[in-house]
């Protein structure tokens, strides 16, 4: 059992003792952690958060024990219910709300929850944010209302409908030219807040659906990061079904993949370039995702004539760089899009209308649109070290080594070669080094992870 506190929030496994596992007990301290953060920032004003959840089997119980603690502080409550992380993102600002909390723990199995925290514009807190919000929660520094200065709740249920208007007005997205397309799409829910939202948005759209674990329980009929290991089930369907292709998201609807009609994965990397390629060639300009993303994007985004700009690991990291950069898309290569015509914050409702779009104007299969993209392999290693290395050092070393490649250092070390990349960083809660590369064919990206691997061991047996 497992209860990891960071500054992007809260997280861990139900049940067991306090301070071990997300039990009522530290759901309650942490979100009167956040509610104290917001009212040291206005001291005078009556605050106003807005909550949502996915559909967790724990996150009913998780929402009351938030809500409520808002509620004793003095904070008026808007209830989401069963929503999504985009969707509440967007609630915030419309609400003129002083920030959100999304109860969701996103790709994790069905024992884990966690508190997302937002600030007025419905983004994520920064680092100091958070650290500010970890210092409250440890001292406990809380002052709650006295009877007559309770908080309010108010239920509205309706915005996950505002979130599918809010897609549907957007200038690059066309209803009509997707209704002529006459698409059939499978669509994987993982049993939570997805399986409402996307279909609604298809049918919105004009589009067939055919819906796979779209019921709302919160019992996960397989394990929801949506990997292809993970996938079979849809990858089948989609087959059998004709359909032109499949739509995977996870519990709480920030992270898009798509299947081609054969059953194949689209790639979750290639969601992003898909998207952006989409979006550059309406409205060209600058993209941003993280060092870890495929090198796809940054080809895609040059053949536009765009600037590409990798930003440290972390959607907080990407958003500020695409606001200094003034970037029209960006995101992370899990399939998390960020398209700022929307919002600030990952997306797979602007995702799939995007592809959508992407798809009825271009024509032709899904699985030869991504043979059209630039073609990586990437390989995903870890190094595990003992307490006593330095791992800092480490990476000193292996970006002395490799000087003469200008590594990028903002995240870890990242080195670019001519045809391939290695990114390397450390865990923040055990002693391993993640070791993250891509090549132009799988082979030649493990081969260089292993390289990458032998040389640090050697590094480690001089210290």
């Amino acid at each position: 059992m497992t209860l990891i506190k960071s500054i992007s929030g809260i997280r861990g496994t139900i049940g067991g003792s306090p301070n071990e596992n997300l039990t009522p007990v530290d759901t309650v301290k942490f979100a009167a952690a956040y509610g104290t953060f917001l009212m040291k920032a206005n001291p005078k004003k009556r605050l106003k958060v807005v909550i949502g959840r996915d559909a967790r089997i724990s996150g009913e119980m998780i929402q009351n024990l938030v809500v409520s603690t808002l509620v004793g502080l003095g904070i008026d409550v808007i209830d989401l219910g069963l929503s999504t992380t985009p969707t509440v993102e967007i609630a915030v600002p419309m609400e003129k709300a002083d920030g959100g909390i999304i109860l969701t723990a996103s790709h994790n199995p069905k024992q884990w929850n966690a508190l997302k925290l937002l600030n007025q514009k419905g983004e994520f807190l920064n680092a100091e944010e958070g650290a500010r919000i970890l210092e409250y929660a440890e001292k406990e520094d809380f002052s709650f209302a006295e009877v007559d200065e309770l908080g309010s709740i108010q239920k509205n249920d309706s915005y996950i409908d505002i979130h599918i208007d809010e897609v549907l007005a957007l200038p690059l997205v066309e209803a009509k030219i997707i209704q002529k397309a006459k698409f059939k799409v499978v669509v994987d829910g993982v049993n939570s807040s997805g399986g409402i939202a996307i279909p609604k948005l298809l049918e919105e759209l004009g589009v067939e659906v055919v819906k796979l674990y779209c019921d709302p329980t919160g019992h996960f009929p397989h394990n929801p990061e949506p990997l292809k290991e993970h996938l079979q089930d849809i990858c089948k369907l989609v087959v059998k079904e004709k359909a032109d292709f499949g739509i995977v998201v996870d519990p709480d609807v920030d992270r898009l993949a798509f299947i081609s009609e054969d059953g194949e994965m689209f790639g979750e990397e290639y969601t992003l370039v898909a998207c952006a390629d989409y979006v550059l060639g309406k409205t060209p300009g600058n993209t941003v995702s993280n060092l870890s993303s495929t090198r796809a994007l940054r080809d895609i985004t040059e053949k536009h004539k765009g600037t590409y700009t990798a930003a440290a690991v972390g959607e907080v990291n990407v958003v500020a760089a695409m606001k200094t950069t003034k970037a029209i898309i960006g995101g992370e290569g899990n399939g998390g899009i960020i398209y700022p015509e929307s919002h600030y914050g990952r997306d797979a409702l602007v995702g799939t209308a995007l592809f959508l779009m992407l798809m009825a104007e271009r024509g032709g299969k899904v699985s030869e649109l991504r043979k059209s993209y630039p073609a990586y392999f990437m390989s995903k290693k870890k190094i595990e070290l003992t307490p006593r290395i330095n791992v800092d050092k480490i990476l000193a070393s292996m970006a002395a080594k490799y000087k003469h490649e200008n590594p990028s250092i903002i995240d870890g070390v990242k080195i670019d070669f001519t045809d391939s990349w290695v990114h390397l960083r450390k865990s923040n809660t055990e002693p391993i080094i993640r070791v993250y590369t891509e090549a132009p064919n799988q082979s030649k990206a493990n081969a260089l992870a292993d390289k990458i691997i032998e040389e640090i061991k050697e590094i480690t047996t001089k210290e």
